[in-house]
C-alpha cells in the first residue's frame, strides 16, 4: 500500500465523513426550516383567527348597538303616544260639562265626605268653573267650598279636626287609573 493510496482513501473517508455531516446538516436545516414554517403557519392562524374573532366581535357589538338604538327609538316614539293619549284623555276629561261633569263630581264628594266623620267641619276646595256645582252639592252637608284649586275637576277636602285630606280630583282619579293600567293601555296600543 503506497502513500497514494492510503492519502486517497484518508480523502475518501474524509469526503464520506464531509458528506455525512454535510446531509446531516442539511437534514438538521431542512428540520429548522420545517419547524420555523410550521411555526409561521401556527402563527398565521393564529392571528387569522384572533382577526376572526375581532370582526366578529365588532360585529355583534355594531349589532347589539343597533338594535339597542332601535328599542330605544321605539320606547321613546311609544313614550309619546302614550303621552298623546294621556294628553288626549285629560282634554275629554277637562271638556266634560253638563250632567255628566255634575253625575262624577256629586260621586267624587260624596265618597270624599264618606271619609269624615258627620260631625266635622270639612273645607271643600275644587276648579274653578266647578264652584258654583260643588256649592249647590255641599248644601244640606257639613262642608263649605273653601277655594279654588288647579286641576280638571272633582273636589279635594279637609278638616282641620282630624287632619285628613282627601284628593279626590279627576286627576289624582286618572293618575291612579294611567298608573294601574298602564301595562294593559300600553299592550292594547301596541299589540304586544
Amino acid at each position: 500500500m503506497s502513500l497514494d493510496t492510503v492519502v486517497e482513501d484518508v480523502r475518501d473517508e474524509a469526503r464520506a465523513r464531509a458528506e455525512d455531516i454535510r446531509e446531516a446538516a442539511e437534514s438538521e436545516a431542512d428540520e429548522i426550516v420545517a419547524e420555523a414554517e410550521a411555526d409561521a403557519e401556527r402563527i398565521r392562524e393564529e392571528r387569522l383567527a384572533e382577526v376572526d374573532r375581532q370582526i366578529d366581535q365588532e360585529r355583534e357589538q355594531t349589532l347589539s348597538s343597533a338594535k339597542l338604538e332601535a328599542k330605544q327609538e321605539r320606547l321613546g316614539a311609544r313614550r309619546d303616544v302614550l303621552e298623546d293619549v294621556y294628553d288626549d284623555v285629560e282634554a275629554a276629561i277637562e271638556g266634560l260639562d253638563g250632567d255628566r261633569r255634575r253625575e262624577l263630581t256629586e260621586t267624587l264628594l260624596d265618597a270624599t265626605l264618606a271619609e269624615f266623620d258627620d260631625d266635622e267641619d270639612v273645607a271643600v276646595y275644587t276648579h274653578t268653573e266647578d264652584v258654583d256645582l260643588v256649592e249647590e252639592l255641599v248644601e244640606d252637608r257639613n262642608a263649605v267650598v273653601d277655594g279654588e284649586i288647579d286641576c280638571l275637576g272633582g273636589v279635594v277636602a279637609e278638616s282641620d279636626t282630624s287632619r285628613v285630606r282627601v284628593n279626590n280630583t279627576f286627576d289624582s282619579i286618572l293618575e291612579s287609573v294611567w298608573d294601574d293600567e298602564l301595562k294593559n293601555i300600553s299592550e292594547r296600543l301596541f299589540d304586544q
